[in-house]
């Protein structure tokens, strides 16, 4: 049976990166060696580490005068090496969720105040906020640009007059993104990427260095710009998963192409969330749908029905559509790599499901 994988991290990879790294973990471009146990400063790593940065700022258009590198410790790493890097004086939140809230949590560890503009935690996150100002004199504006766990997206670049910084950790690569605009964007590859263990930070280089504070070398960005993401031993097997997956995204026609995808995936399972009586979506405007998480439940009158569902999916291979414990019900993650046939079999599945009950 046909496995359609919709967990939302670590998640579904295209089949090239899978078939590529299987070869590679047993001999790495012609080495008679692993991709697991060849030095980082071979030539032959040393060339896919290049690649995949260079790769990342010609699908982004990444202009010049930015920084690509892969680092570890994921977002959470990053909540915390961005304020410590960027915020000198003070610095503006969007609070969305429960990453953008731990973003806040360590930023607040920094001498200067952060500013929480706006949030969304009233609704349990159901929304993205409006109307909010964004200081004129603040370092950075940050927010979370897709919220995994409460299925909403920030679809477009804000638009103010500050520097911007942001986690696209769910997000990246999925659609069209002003670089320009930004002094830091990082995120977590095990969405869109690659596998878990590398983090991707595209980072403005004149934005750095003007913080008063001392820096612990290995959090200074400036270290990692200098040593080519190679100051400590970068993550080998998870950054050559990612350049698989980038020559996959470029190959496939790029950020236009994939974006027409995510978008027509998406459209097709919430039209028939919004046709089908037994479900009902958790996040009710719109424009606040995230296209990579896709949050319902089951209509009240169905409740009862939830776990029988999600069995019901599991034994048709629809795997990890359980909704996280702090919204319920169901979350389908459409990200990159899943093709339109497995939202077609959820879709399936709904249908049949809803004439059986």
């Amino acid at each position: 049976m046909k496995k359609h994988n919709f967990y939302a991290g670590p998640s579904i990879l295209p089949e090239f990166t899978k078939q590529k790294a299987a070869e590679a973990i047993l001999d790495f471009a012609g080495t008679g060696l692993s991709v697991m146990e060849v030095s980082h400063r071979s030539k032959e790593f040393i060339a896919v580490m290049e690649q995949a940065r260079q790769l990342i700022k010609e699908l982004l258009e990444v202009p010049d005068g930015y920084t690509v590198l892969f680092l570890q410790g994921g977002a959470s790493l990053q909540f915390l090496m961005a304020p410590m890097n960027l915020l000198e004086t003070k610095a503006a939140y969007l609070n969305t969720g429960a990453w953008a809230s731990k973003a806040i949590k360590e930023a607040k560890n920094f001498v200067g105040p952060v500013i929480e503009v706006a949030s969304s935690k009233d609704q349990n996150f159901n929304y993205i906020p409006k109307g909010f100002v964004v200081p004129h004199d603040v370092d950075f504006f940050h927010y979370t640009s897709n919220n995994t766990i409460y299925g909403t997206e920030i679809l477009k670049d804000p638009d103010v007059t500050v520097p911007l910084v942001c986690d696209m950790s769910s997000d990246i690569l999925s659609r069209p993104v002003d670089v320009s605009k930004y002094n830091l964007i990082y995120a977590g590859a095990q969405k869109n990427l690659g596998p878990s263990g590398a983090t991707v930070v595209i980072v403005k280089n004149d934005a750095l260095g003007k913080v008063t504070r001392p820096l612990p070398t290995m959090l200074d960005y400036r270290t990692h710009i200098d040593n080519g993401s190679m100051f400590n031993t970068p993550a080998t097997l998870p950054v050559f998963g990612c350049l698989q997956t980038l020559l996959w995204l470029k190959e496939l026609g790029g950020i236009t192409a994939i974006e027409k995808i995510n978008k027509s995936k998406a459209e097709m399972l919430y039209s028939e969330i919004e046709r089908n009586r037994m479900f009902v979506a958790t996040v009710p405007d719109h424009q606040d749908r995230s296209r990579m998480n896709v949050n319902f439940v089951m209509s009240p009158d169905f409740a009862e029905l939830e776990k029988p569902f999600l069995e019901f999916a599991k034994s048709r291979g629809l795997i990890g559509l359980g909704g996280h414990r702090s919204v319920g019900g169901f979350r389908a993650s459409l990200y990159n790599a899943l093709p339109v046939e497995s939202v077609q079999a959820l879709i399936d599945a709904m249908r049949e499901f809803e004439k059986q009950n």
